[in-house]
């Protein structure tokens, strides 16, 4: 009589256990979908250095722009310092709004390359630090154009950089603008930073031809004094 009993016990554990079993597959299973789709939204690093970086380049723009303004002698380095400070401010906040929508954190402090820069140029007045400040605004904008190129469609920027330098020899603004767009993402953070950086860079671009006219100028002008 007690096998009897025990027998249908047996049957229902066994069975209990093996339910069990199938339902943790199929949470499982349903776990690695959701995880799937999470990932695909994930912050990876170098949407993280991306941030950084281009953060603290608007910061090192604002800061010497606001230094140019007291220790530049030229007009035209004031003028260009001031488009610096507010062209970067704006970038600085719409960079800021993207990646605040994604949790990423900004910074407002220079590293420590820009903060030798800054004190390197403190030190110095008139026509020296407008040599100076030049010579870092042509490398900085390189390094960011850089960056921002490496985030945007490589085929239509081609496309937009041959119609620049065509409206610049022919001296007129070109009829119908290519857009710079960004390089396509999966994922949704990496796709709003493409976007950014596509949004970004012509003003860049601009900031770059500015900056190696007016060093050439400057330094035109100090080889004949």
């Amino acid at each position: 009589m007690r096998r009897t009993v025990m027998l249908p016990i047996a049957l229902a554990a066994a069975l209990a256990a093996g339910c069990d079993r199938t339902d943790r597959r199929e949470t499982t299973t349903g776990a690695v979908g959701t995880s799937g789709e999470a990932d695909r939204s994930q912050v990876n690093s170098s949407d993280r250095d991306f941030v950084k970086d281009l953060s603290i380049a608007n910061v090192a723009e604002i800061e010497l722009g606001k230094l140019a303004a007291e220790h530049a002698a030229s007009p035209q380095v004031k003028k260009f310092a001031q488009m610096m400070i507010d062209d970067h401010t704006k970038a600085r906040d719409s960079l800021s709004a993207v990646a605040s929508k994604h949790n990423i954190m900004t910074t407002a402090l220079l590293d420590d390359k820009h903060r030798d820069l800054k004190d390197k140029l403190a030190a110095l007045k008139g026509a020296d630090f407008d040599r100076e400040y030049m010579d870092a605004m042509v490398d900085g904008h390189k390094d960011v154009a850089d960056k921002l190129e490496s985030r945007v469609d490589k085929e239509k920027l081609a496309d937009w950089k041959t119609q620049m330098k065509d409206a610049l020899t022919a001296k007129r603004e070109p009829a119908a603008a290519v857009t710079v767009t960004p390089e396509r993402s999966d994922n949704p953070v990496t796709m709003d930073l493409n976007q950014w950086a596509a949004d970004a860079y012509p003003v860049v671009a601009r900031h770059l031809d500015s900056a190696t006219t007016l060093n050439d100028t400057i330094k035109k002008r100090r080889s004949t004094e």
